[in-house]
């Protein structure tokens, strides 16, 4: 929805995802979201998150904005600090010092983070595409506590960072979401092509 918005405004934009998003990251990708819940240690999740988002920034997220598209990625840096650090207590100096050799000037403009209770979730999981529909269960599988260690970590995160990061109830419906965000997007995108952002 997000993208149409933009789009409908004239934008070049790129949908991508993480871990993902290009064709070796799609690999590790494959990797991490399927099989044994215990298959991976926290930390070889996060080498493995930071080697399918250095092939993901090569090939599909730089050449993207070098040539002045918009970039719309579901997931990026903030949610390994989130799954791996907090949840998973890898330190979170460790995945910080990662991101700086790895993402380094090439952070996101604005974060989005969509919030909403475990129950609500799930459920929506369960009622559309998804990692339900593809098999891609691995975390899902972590359980509630799990679940709600990772919540925990992207509100505070979104709180520490409010100036780029948009913490969203996404309790409403898909529409009045899509709303807020796009209202929000917007101001990010005007101050971009001004020159501002």
């Amino acid at each position: 929805m997000l993208a149409d918005h933009l789009r409908a405004a004239g934008n070049d934009v790129v949908v991508t995802r993480e871990p993902g998003g290009a064709p070796a990251a799609e690999a590790i990708r494959n990797l991490l979201v399927t099989g044994d819940v215990d298959a991976w240690s926290p930390l070889a999740e996060t080498l493995m998150m930071y080697a399918a988002r250095s092939e993901h920034l090569k090939a599909t997220i730089n050449p993207a904005r070098d040539r002045g598209a918009i970039v719309v990625c579901d997931r990026f840096s903030d949610s390994t600090l989130a799954y791996q650090g907090a949840a998973g207590a890898v330190s979170a100096g460790f995945i910080e010092a990662l991101d700086r050799e790895v993402v380094g000037s090439d952070a996101p403009t604005l974060t989005i983070v969509l919030d909403v209770d475990d129950a609500t979730a799930r459920s929506r999981l369960a009622t559309r595409d998804g990692p339900f529909a593809s098999g891609e269960t691995r975390f899902e599988r972590k359980g509630t506590a799990y679940r709600q260690a990772v919540r925990e970590a992207f509100r505070r995160i979104a709180a520490a960072n409010a100036r780029d990061h948009f913490l969203v109830d996404a309790s409403a419906d898909a529409g009045a979401v899509a709303a807020q965000v796009a209202a929000r997007v917007d101001v990010d995108v005007e101050a971009w092509r001004g020159g501002d952002g």
